[in-house]
This record gives C-alpha cells, sequence and structure tokens, in this order.
C-alpha cells in the first residue's frame, strides 16, 4: 500500500512534545550572538522591574511625616529629587530594555520562520505523486501556516515570557524573603503554585475543545478550497447551494466547537481572578497588620502590593501562553512532521546527470500496479528510437498515461526496467532526466498569473525573442495581439479564462523553450474540438521533428503519421506497427479505427441534417 496522508486526531494524548525545541535548536545557535544580548536585556528589565517598587516604597516612606517627621508639605519638597527620577529611569528602562530585546531577537524569529517555511516547500516537491495525490490542500495550508507561526510564538512569548517570568517570581520572592519576613515569601510562592497548578489542569481540561476547533477549522478549510478549486464543476451542476450547505455543516460543527472552547476559557479565567484575588487579598492583610501596629511603614503597604501586582501580571497570561505554547509545539510538530516524511522516489548514490540531446526509450518487462489487487501494466515492452515518434493507443484504463509517468519517475515499476539511453532511469538523477522530457498534458493548468508567465515557465531566463518565436510556433501570435494587454493577460486560476485550444497552445510553447530531447503528448488533443485539434495536432507534427516522441492518444486519426503505433488492452501491448501494418492485420487497432470512424461519419451526418434542416427553416421564412 502506497502512503497516505494522515489527518489529525481529535484524541490525541495533548502532552507537550518538548523534543521539538532541540529541532528549533540550530536555528537559534546560528545567531548566538543575538540570543545572548536578548537574553542579557532580559534579566536587566526584570531586574528593573523589581527595583520599581523597592524605590515605591522609598518615595512614599519619604513623603509619609509619620516616618521622617515635619509637615507634609515640608517633606513633599524635601523627597530626594534622585528617588523620583531614579523610579522614572528603572519604568523606562523596564520598556525600553524589553523593546530592545524583541527588535535584536526578532532577526532570529523572522529568520527562523523563514528558512523552516522554505525547507517545507521545498521538501514537499520532493515527496513522491501519492503523497500530493492524497493530500487535502487547505488543511496542508494550514498546518504549514499554524507552523510557521508557532514558531514565532514559541521564539517570542515562551522564551520571553514563561522563563522570565519564572525568574521574576524567584527574585521576588527572594526580595520579600530577605527585606520582610519568611511569610511573604510564603504567600507569594502558595499563590503562584496554586495559580500555575489550577492554570495548567484547567488548560489540559480545555485542550482538547481548542484540538477539536483547530480540526474542525481545517476540515472547513479544506472544504471551501477544494469547492473553489472545483468551480466549474459546482456550477455545470448547479450545486452552489449544496456546496454552501456542506461547507456551512463544517462550519456549524466548527462553531459548536468554538463555544465549548470559549465557555472552558471563561472558567480558566475566573478560577485564575480568583486565586490572584485570594494571594492579593491575603499578602496586604498581613501588611496592613504589620502598618497598624507601627512594625511596618506605609511604603511597605505599597511595596507589597505593587510586587504582588507585579508578580501575577506576567502570571495572569499564564493559561493562554502554556495553552498556546501547547499548540504551538504541536503545530510545529505537525510541520517538521511533513520533512520527516520520506519521499518513496529518491535518486541512487550513484545517480549520474542525463546529458542533453536525442534520446532513445526503452520499456522492458514492465509490471506496475497502484494498489497491490490491481495490477495496470503486465509485461509490457517496447521501445523509442533516437529521433522516432511512437504512439499508444488503446481503450481507457488500458495504462497508457502510466507509462508516461513511469518515464518522467512519478513511480517507479514494480518489476522490470524503463531505460533511457539503455540506463535504468533509476541511475539517472531526476532532475536531470526530467530536464529532457516535456510534456504536454491532456489538460494544461495555467498558474493565475500573466500569460507571459505561463510561457516563459517552460524556461524562466528565455529572452523575449525567444518566448516571441515559441509563440509563432505554437500559433499563438494571432490570439495573444488581440488581447488588449498582450502576453500580460491575467489567465484566471488554472488558466480558465482561456479555451481549452489556447492552453494547448501554451503548453506547446513552454514546452518549446524547455528545449527538451524527449517529448511526451499525452491525450494533448482529445478534449478540443475538431478545428484546435487540426492546428494542435499540426503544431505537433512539426515539433516531433527533432525529438524522441511519445504521442498517448485517444483519436486515432492523430497518430496515423507515427513511426510505429503500440496498441494496450488491459494492461499488455497486444498489437505494434505502422498505421497501415496494423489495418492489414486485421486486430484491435483496426477494430478501434473502424469504430471511431462509424462515430465521425455518424457525427458528420447528424452535423450535415443540422445544417440542412436550419437551411430549410430560413427558405420557408424567406418565402
Amino acid at each position: 500500500m502506497r502512503s497516505m496522508v494522515r489527518e489529525p486526531d481529535v484524541h490525541d494524548s495533548g502532552s507537550i512534545n518538548w523534543k521539538v525545541l532541540r529541532k528549533l535548536s540550530p536555528y537559534l545557535l546560528e545567531y548566538r550572538t543575538r540570543v545572548f544580548v536578548a537574553l542579557a536585556l532580559l534579566v536587566g528589565a526584570k531586574l528593573a522591574g523589581v527595583g520599581m517598587p523597592l524605590l515605591l516604597k522609598a518615595i512614599v516612606d519619604a513623603m509619609d511625616p509619620s516616618v521622617v517627621g515635619g509637615s507634609a508639605v515640608f517633606n513633599l519638597v524635601a523627597v530626594p529629587v534622585a528617588l523620583l527620577v531614579g523610579y522614572g529611569a528603572l519604568r523606562f528602562f523596564n520598556v525600553a530594555l524589553a523593546e530592545l530585546r524583541d527588535t535584536i531577537f526578532s532577526r532570529v524569529t523572522e529568520r527562523a520562520q523563514r528558512r523552516v517555511g522554505l525547507e517545507v516547500f521545498s521538501h514537499l516537491y520532493n515527496l513522491d505523486m501519492d503523497f500530493h495525490l492524497s493530500r487535502r490542500t487547505g488543511g496542508l495550508s494550514r498546518d504549514i501556516e499554524r507552523g510557521t507561526r508557532g514558531i514565532n510564538f514559541i521564539l517570542r512569548f515562551g522564551l520571553f515570557n514563561i522563563v522570565p517570568t519564572l525568574f521574576e517570581v524567584a527574585l521576588v520572592a527572594v526580595v520579600l524573603l530577605v527585606t520582610y519576613s519568611w511569610l511573604y515569601a510564603a504567600i507569594a510562592l502558595v499563590s503562584v503554585v496554586l495559580y500555575v497548578g489550577f492554570s495548567v489542569f484547567a488548560t489540559e481540561w480545555r485542550t482538547r475543545f481548542v484540538r477539536e476547533a483547530n480540526l474542525l477549522d481545517s476540515r472547513a478549510n479544506t472544504r471551501a478550497v477544494d469547492a473553489l478549486l472545483n468551480y466549474e464543476t459546482v456550477k455545470y451542476f448547479g450545486n452552489e447551494a449544496y456546496e454552501a450547505g456542506l461547507y456551512d455543516r463544517s462550519l456549524s460543527s466548527w462553531e459548536r466547537a468554538k463555544l465549548k472552547n470559549r465557555f472552558s476559557l471563561g472558567l480558566l479565567n475566573s478560577g485564575q481572578a480568583l486565586i490572584v484575588a485570594g494571594g492579593v487579598t491575603a499578602m496586604m492583610w498581613l501588611a496592613a497588620s504589620e502598618v497598624s501596629n507601627g512594625t511596618r511603614s506605609l511604603g511597605d503597604l505599597v511595596a507589597v502590593n505593587a510586587f504582588m501586582i507585579q508578580l501575577f501580571i506576567p502570571l495572569n497570561m499564564l493559561g493562554f501562553v502554556y495553552r498556546e505554547l501547547k499548540a504551538a509545539l504541536a503545530d510545529i510538530d505537525t510541520l517538521f512532521g511533513l520533512l520527516a516524511q520520506r519521499p518513496q522516489i529518491t535518486d541512487r548514490p550513484s545517480a549520474r546527470d542525463l546529458p542533453s540531446g536525442e534520446h532513445c526509450i526503452e520499456f522492458r518487462h514492465l509490471y506496475f500496479s497502484y494498489q497491490p489487487d490491481r495490477p495496470i501494466l503486465q509485461d509490457v515492452s517496447f521501445s523509442v528510437g533516437s529521433g522516432e515518434k511512437v504512439a499508444l493507443v488503446g481503450y481507457s484504463g488500458s495504462g497508457k498515461s502510466t507509462l508516461a509517468r513511469l518515464l518522467f519517475r512519478f513511480y517507479d515499476v514494480d518489476q522490470g526496467a524503463v531505460l533511457v539511453d539503455g540506463i535504468d532511469v533509476r541511475d539517472w538523477s531526476q532532475h536531470s532526466l526530467r530536464r529532457e522530457i516535456g510534456v504536454v498534458p491532456q489538460d494544461t493548468v495555467l498558474f493565475n498569473d500573466s500569460l507571459l508567465h505561463n510561457l516563459r515557465y517552460g524556461q524562466p531566463e528565455a529572452s523575449d525573442e525567444q518566448v516571441r518565436a515559441a509563440v509563432q510556433f505554437a500559433q499563438l501570435d494571432g490570439f495573444i495581439e488581440r488581447l488588449p494587454k498582450g502576453w500580460h493577460t491575467e489567465v484566471g486560476e488554472r488558466g480558465l479564462k482561456l479555451s481549452g485550444g489556447e492552453k494547448q497552445r501554451v503548453a506547446i510553447a513552454r514546452v518549446l523553450l524547455k528545449q527538451p530531447g524527449i517529448l511526451v503528448f499525452d491525450e494533448a488533443t482529445s478534449s478540443l474540438d475538431s478545428t484546435a485539434e487540426r492546428a494542435i495536432t499540426e503544431a505537433m507534427r512539426r515539433l516531433s521533428r527533432d525529438h524522441t516522441t511519445l504521442v498517448i492518444a485517444h483519436r486515432l486519426s492523430t497518430v496515423a503519421d507515427a513511426d510505429r503505433i503500440v496498441v494496450l488492452d488491459a494492461g499488455r501491448v497486444v498489437e505494434q506497427g505502422t498505421h497501415t501494418a496494423l489495418l492489414a492485420l486485421g486486430g484491435r487497432y483496426a477494430e478501434l479505427w473502424r469504430a471511431q470512424q462509424a462515430e465521425a461519419q455518424e457525427a458528420a451526418a447528424e452535423r450535415s441534417g443540422a445544417e440542412q434542416q436550419a437551411a430549410g427553416i430560413e427558405a420557408s421564412g424567406r418565402r
């Protein structure tokens, strides 16, 4: 069984995978100096933050007549200017150092996102055809988006929120223990432990709602993307309301999951607020009692309150940070899971580069199946000589297009071999092999960009003169001249603004720009009308003259001039020869030819009858 893409599971354990951080470490070590400077600035900002309540205490005490004596006006004037300036400086440095830290570290974060995103994008193109046939585009794009966003969260909030908060808690506890008493430190630590414990427990409980909402969000997005990509099909069957209903059902499930998510978040926030209120109340009660009996000053009461507020401000986000940390680590793990996907089609260590030029092809005793219980090709053998044009014909499902995929190494054979220039394609590097093969498919899919971009895709470095020559060869020049924006015209999603014949001409032009040694026409005219078919067939004939060519055809009239015709039936070669020889043989090819000729004559008779009927109606109208 070939590989499949696994959808995320709502019932995953949800435990934190700390191993993901090890996978991120190489991206941090690349800028170790910036990381060290950012951490130093972080420590400086926290020290400034812890120093502010102590300076605030000194300022309040300096203004309290019971502490320094004298009138309030006198003490207001006598407040040491240095304390006020110092308090303002600490507050400024607390913010400024944090901002400077973010600025310095941003290069590390953005570069890590860029490198991982590019690595995943490039890796996806190295994965085999099975992966891409099984994937869901919408869900995959969301996985990549969430993964790169998770990297940003881990590096920004994880590194500069959780670690600094733990450092600040320890620092405040030490200050309370040394400056006040063990009771103050105990109240602070107990409050923090209760807060953290409740936050972790409640977040673990509600994580399943978050995961369910994310999964349903991906499914809804996949549903929307799939429907939009198949816009034409939806319109053909008038199923807009049907697709809207499917999308709405997906959104309805997502809505219910989000409501559970919101409710659980409200319980989490309420529980956290209760613990914070209890801790602050206990601390203030203790401080107020000591102020009232004269063992503490009013400044101590203010300082203790400031310490508790300062302590719980970062902790107030702990539930959010912990939940997002888990989600971010899971998303990053999914992203790295894409990188862990191993392609089934790989280059052998000894693979060589296929040189440019004309080539010969041989299919030798091929056996192949997409699924073990459904054989596609069985003992297929034939060759295509250098500069020769060979056609593959047969009923649908006989394995014609599969042979082209095996030549291109989208798949590897189960038994036998595909050889180019007498060497197994597995011994040529994939890049050099595919560089030498030009394909004109049955349905040419274009990028949602300009006509020029799609033409030049065959050779991105091609000059304007080369593009014009290819356009003239493919007989596209007249069409382009009639367009208001010429070759800067946007072709639309998948090229839907162009007709089938126009898209095929674009395909021929860009294959010409690619300058391959081997041409493959995979039923390139089967979906065209007779006029477009004749034009495209003529262009294909001219293009084939100097190339080794494999033509996969449904309409036999388009390949009658081939040097050799190979007839496939149920995955086996049943006949080979020229058009004339195969007709004389009176076998499967002759049967197919007679059937298609009869269809053509019947279609011509129907057209003639329709024309005569229209002429008769017009004549009676004149009478």
